[in-house]
């Protein structure tokens, strides 16, 4: 299911009757505002980019990077076509370098293919992306909540959501996955994972990844 302003809505009436935890945090964050967009090989590549950095790191060295291409987010074969050792110039770590150029060898040889991605589930999409050395788990989780805006993403290896349940949900310690999971089974979030997820981001009081 892809969030869109009826989905956010449901979501927030169906979370607060659920959830007292959540209720409480739809009452002070509203309606949530995440919504899909379709620049997917641009994302996975700002995603691979962004990893281990600091928001302003990565918005710099993407300006650098797009400064290579006179502005213009480059085409995959663009991308292969630039030694590695100008991609380190700019900014990025030699395992960057070879991680975005393998996802463009990917996009080329149709290993990676973008157009069928909104027909497959979230775990086929998974199995797809993460055969791309440098994209894991935790990489297409963001990119199936916040570019492909699909509503039923638990990101359970993400450790803002691992803080904020600790302190909502009084947990004396960071919770495993089986702990996250069985928290939103008995709050009944499904099919509204993605958005249960953007409600604990936000009450850390900051925006969550890739926002």
């Amino acid at each position: 299911m892809v969030i869109t302003d009826e989905i956010a809505k449901q979501a927030a009436v169906h979370l607060s009757a659920h959830d007292p935890v959540m209720a409480k945090l739809v009452e002070r964050f509203g309606v949530c505002p995440l919504r899909p967009h379709h620049n997917f090989y641009q994302e996975l590549v700002e995603s691979i980019i962004g990893q281990q950095l600091s928001l302003s790191a990565a918005r710099a060295i993407t300006v650098r990077f797009l400064g290579l291409f006179d502005g213009e987010f480059p085409e995959p074969q663009q991308i292969l076509d630039v030694p590695a050792d100008e991609l380190r110039h700019i900014g990025f770590s030699y395992r960057k370098a070879a991680y975005v150029q393998d996802l463009a060898q990917h996009v080329i040889d149709g290993r990676v293919r973008f157009d069928h991605l909104p027909a497959l589930s979230n775990q086929a999409i998974i199995a797809e992306l993460t055969s791309v050395k440098g994209i894991g788990e935790w990489t297409v989780h963001m990119f199936l909540l916040f570019c492909m805006g699909r509503s039923t993403v638990l990101p359970v290896g993400d450790l803002g959501i691992r803080n904020a349940i600790k302190v909502k949900y009084n947990i004396g310690h960071k919770p495993i996955t089986s702990e996250i999971e069985a928290i939103a089974t008995a709050g009944n979030w499904h099919p509204y994972e993605s958005i249960a997820a953007w409600y604990l981001w936000q009450s850390l009081g900051n925006n969550p990844p890739h926002m």
